[in-house]
C-alpha cells in the first residue's frame, strides 16, 4: 500500500492512545521494577474471588464515586482493569477517576490477557501460577520477578512490545505505568 497522506492524524491518534493506555506487559514490567502506582480491579466481588493481579486493589467500578477518596491517593498513579478486551468497565472506571481528579490509564487486555500471558494471579483459595497461551505469548518464556507471597513466578509480554522498534515519543503522564522505553 502506498500512500502520500501526511501521517500527522495517525501520530496524534496513537500517542493519545498510548497518553492513557497501557498493556498487561507493561504493568507487570512496572510492577517488578517497584514502580509507584495503584492497580485497580473495577468487577465485581465474584470476580474478584474467581481471581485478581497480585496487589491490585479491588474497587468495583460502581463504586468509585464512594470509595474513590478512602481508597486510592490523589498523589499516585492509577491503572484500572476489567475482564478483557470485550469489557469496558476499566475504561468507564478510568473515565470516573479522571473526572475525580486522579491521574488514570487503562490496562488493555484485562484480567484475561494478564492470565493468558501467563502471569500469576491470586484467588480466593490462594495463588494461581498459569502456564502462557501460546497465541498470546508465543515466544519461549523466562521467569518473572514479579512474585506474590507463596513464591509464584510469571512471563515477560507480548513479544511485539519487545522489538526493540519504538516509534516516536508520545506525550505522556509522568510516573504513569506504562511508559518506560522498550
Amino acid at each position: 500500500m502506498t500512500s502520500t497522506q501526511d501521517t500527522s492524524a495517525a501520530v496524534a491518534h496513537f500517542a493519545g492512545r498510548l497518553a492513557f493506555e497501557t498493556d498487561v506487559a507493561d504493568v507487570h514490567d512496572d510492577l517488578a521494577a517497584g514502580r509507584r502506582f495503584t492497580l485497580v480491579d473495577v468487577r465485581p466481588q465474584e470476580a474478584w474471588d474467581q481471581g485478581h493481579v497480585p496487589g491490585a486493589v479491588h474497587l468495583p467500578k460502581g463504586k468509585i464515586r464512594l470509595r474513590a477518596e478512602q481508597t486510592l491517593d490523589r498523589d499516585v498513579p492509577v491503572v484500572t482493569y476489567c475482564w478483557g478486551p470485550g469489557c469496558n468497565a476499566a475504561t468507564k472506571a478510568a473515565l470516573e477517576l479522571a473526572r475525580l481528579g486522579y491521574d488514570v490509564k487503562e490496562m488493555i487486555g484485562g484480567f484475561e490477557y494478564w492470565v493468558r500471558e501467563g502471569f500469576p494471579y491470586e484467588t480466593a483459595d490462594g495463588p494461581v501460577h498459569p502456564d502462557p497461551d501460546p497465541l498470546a505469548a508465543p515466544l519461549p518464556r523466562a521467569r518473572s520477578s514479579v512474585r506474590i507471597t507463596s513464591g509464584g513466578s510469571g512471563s515477560p509480554g507480548d513479544p511485539w512490545c519487545r522489538t526493540g522498534v519504538s516509534p516516536a515519543p508520545a506525550p505522556r503522564s509522568p510516573g504513569v505505568p506504562g511508559t518506560g522505553a522498550r
